[in-house]
């Protein structure tokens, strides 16, 4: 059986924009993925509200910072085949940053620890599947507006430098933003219905990348 990672933040833990509250198990794209690729597969979905991809924010009693925690998850999955990450959307935040390059660099990082892990078994490392999170979009929810402030434009250059660093590294690519869009009632996160497109978009590239 092969073994999938799907390492990211609340668009993959399912939070629900009309919240707080998370989608149910079977519309998370994680969910949708593994329906998609059936028993010969196993979906691991490793998501957590806040997470970035390599910066601290000390808000919540969970570590975010995502290069951190990489290396936990890696061994606590092991053997693993695949991990995809989706990261990026917090890394908008001006506290964090509010920088796409900066968050590009933090992409690279987990990239370096996926391929330098010491893995319990001795085995190889992973394939690398690098996702583009949708676009944020402009909202009239205050608290999100302004936690996400100059998100809606800065994070419309994540794709191209996911894609770019994906074709330096040797990963492979998907740009979440071409099958769905976040909501505008928070900006930042989506509805079930495009929650539930990523999972159906990414099973044919990951049935690919794991030559099923």
């Amino acid at each position: 059986m092969k073994s999938v990672l799907c390492y990211g933040d609340s668009l993959t833990w399912g939070y629900d924009p009309e919240g707080p509250g998370r989608h149910a198990l079977q519309d998370r794209w994680p969910s949708v993925l593994q329906a998609e690729l059936g028993a010969s597969v196993h979906v691991v979905a490793e998501g957590l509200n806040g997470r970035t991809t390599a910066f601290d924010d000390h808000l919540a009693g969970a570590d975010r910072n995502g290069a951190r925690i990489l290396p936990t998850a890696l061994t606590s999955h092991a053997p693993l085949d695949l991990v995809v990450i989706m990261l990026g959307a917090n890394d908008m935040k001006p506290w964090i940053h509010g920088n796409a390059i900066a968050a590009r660099q933090g992409m690279e990082r987990l990239v370096d620890i996926v391929r330098g892990h010491d893995y319990p078994l001795g085995e190889p490392a992973p394939k690398i599947l690098l996702v583009a999170p949708p676009p944020l979009c402009p909202t009239d929810n205050f608290e999100f507006g302004e936690m996400f402030s100059g998100g809606d434009k800065t994070s419309r250059h994540l794709a191209p430098l996911y894609e770019a660093l994906a074709q330096e590294t040797g990963c492979g690519f998907f740009d979440a933003g071409t099958v769905a869009e976040t909501s505008p009632l928070d900006g930042v996160h989506l509805d079930a219905q495009n929650t539930r497109r990523i999972g159906a978009a990414l099973a044919p590239l990951v049935r690919q990348m794991l030559e099923l």
